[in-house]
């Protein structure tokens, strides 16, 4: 939503809105012009203007009622965003995962490159300083959200799709029904768009190979199939401060390209960002060149601190395949050392559906400690909880605390100098990064760290 607000206040739009809490994305958009409030009350609703809501706001909304009430027109963040977007060489990226850092990649590969593309990403990205922004150029690249089908609400002239497969049960119902969304999504495109599709992630090349014969398409990865073929994977430098590099086929020539990100998916996120550069006619020197100053995106394996030898690292997954991608970097970046995971399983319905495959994603760590469900938008379920995944679970050092402060204890009695902790979730457990980083540093004789002092 912060970022449909940007985009908008950027065309030049006067935007109002609210949050349940303060937050310093508040207080971005108040200072970028828009009038904001916090909490959820009719009297904010004034004047004639359009409603812009997200998928979290539920029916008996107070503002939504008295939209409603007012016959005002209500729009879904995905509908502003795609008005937004009209006139523009849109590119969509779409994706159960990884769409997120792909988008951020291609964004800094073209603002490098010197096309001043526009973008909304789900987070914000470092080498951006910001999560959107409307720059006036012709290109808009987005993050296409499937989560609730809003992802079909654009209409991109490029359409990427890093992998599908089956989550948001909730909304879908089946993992058919997701496949079947993916692909009224590339049914988007218009007779001269582009489909980029990885064609290591079976769900993605399947969508390639069913393109009707008139759709150009384009697929990466390391599949000796694909268009743009990955090969010569290698880390370069030292254990905590390594690059990856690797060359990609398919071109004239084949173009070496360096990443300062860890994880074989953030190499496949890195081979479509290349392709959506070269088909948007970025030399492929300057491609590469681009991406090399990608840092990562807001949390996707991002550094909290380091306390005691021990560095702390916070990532968004919620999905199996994502926290498998996300210890298998980890391990990567350890080394010779121990990972220690702290867990918070997103929704119910995907914790009773995926427990299986968190409980197997999550054994990759040397030790994990998985907190209560983060309910978001549902409502609790008594028979569902984070020991659900641990009851799965094989090892003393695989346990459910249900208290935050005696998890955070746990972890850190777990780590030692070397080791790597990882906090694991889409909801609150963010949060937990720095304070994890001021117990370790409080073990150290004499030193108090400011997060004890405060």
């Amino acid at each position: 939503m912060s970022a449909v607000a940007r985009v908008l206040i950027g065309q030049g739009l006067t935007v109002s809105g609210s949050d349940a809490a303060e937050s310093k994305g508040l207080r971005a958009l108040a200072a970028l012009g828009a009038d904001v409030h916090v909490g959820h009350e009719a009297a904010a609703v004034v004047g004639a203007g359009t409603v812009v809501v997200s998928s979290a706001i539920r029916e008996a909304n107070p503002e939504l009622v008295e939209a409603r009430r007012r016959g005002l027109p209500i729009l879904h963040r995905s509908q502003a965003l795609a008005a937004a977007m009209t006139g523009q060489q849109a590119v969509a990226v779409a994706g159960t995962h990884g769409k997120t850092t792909t988008t951020a990649m291609i964004t800094v590969l073209l603002r490098e490159a010197g096309r001043n593309p526009s973008f909304a990403i789900g987070g914000d990205v470092a080498a951006l300083g910001v999560s959107a922004e409307w720059t006036g150029g012709d290109i808009f690249v987005a993050e296409a959200d499937e989560s609730d089908g809003s992802f079909l609400n654009y209409a991109p002239r490029i359409a990427v799709v890093t992998n599908a497969e089956a989550d948001h049960l909730d909304h879908y119902g089946s993992a058919d029904a997701v496949h079947a969304a993916f692909r009224r999504f590339a049914e988007t495109l218009p007779d001269d768009g582009l489909l980029v599709a990885c064609a290591d992630d079976p769900g993605s090349a399947a969508l390639g190979a069913s393109a009707p014969e008139s759709r150009r398409v384009r697929t990466y990865g390391y599949s000796g199939a694909a268009d743009i073929r990955i090969s010569g994977t290698r880390s370069v430098g030292s254990t905590t401060n390594s690059v990856l590099s690797f060359a990609v086929d398919g071109l004239d020539a084949q173009q070496e390209l360096q990443l300062s990100v860890p994880g074989r998916h953030n190499i496949l996120n890195a081979a479509a960002a290349f392709t959506v550069a070269l088909e948007l006619g970025v030399d492929p020197a300057v491609a590469a060149a681009g991406l090399a100053l990608f840092s990562g995106a807001a949390r996707r394996f991002e550094a909290r601190g380091e306390g005691d030898g021990v560095r702390v690292f916070d990532d968004y997954a919620h999905h199996p395949t994502e926290v498998h991608a996300a210890l298998t970097a980890a391990r990567t970046v350890a080394g010779e050392h121990r990972v220690h995971v702290l867990f918070q399983p997103h929704l119910f319905s995907r914790t009773r559906e995926f427990a299986a495959g968190f409980a197997e994603a999550l054994s990759l760590a040397d030790t994990a400690t998985v907190l209560p469900v983060y309910a978001a938008r549902e409502d609790p379920v008594d028979d569902v909880g984070g020991w659900t995944i641990t009851d799965l679970m094989r090892g003393e050092d695989m346990a459910y605390v249900d208290d935050a402060l005696e998890a955070l204890r746990v972890v850190t009695g777990h780590a030692r100098p070397g080791d790597i902790i990882l906090t694991i979730g889409a909801g609150d457990v963010t949060q937990y990064g720095v304070p994890l980083v001021g117990l370790l540093r409080d073990r150290v004789p004499g030193r108090r760290s400011p997060e004890a002092e405060e």
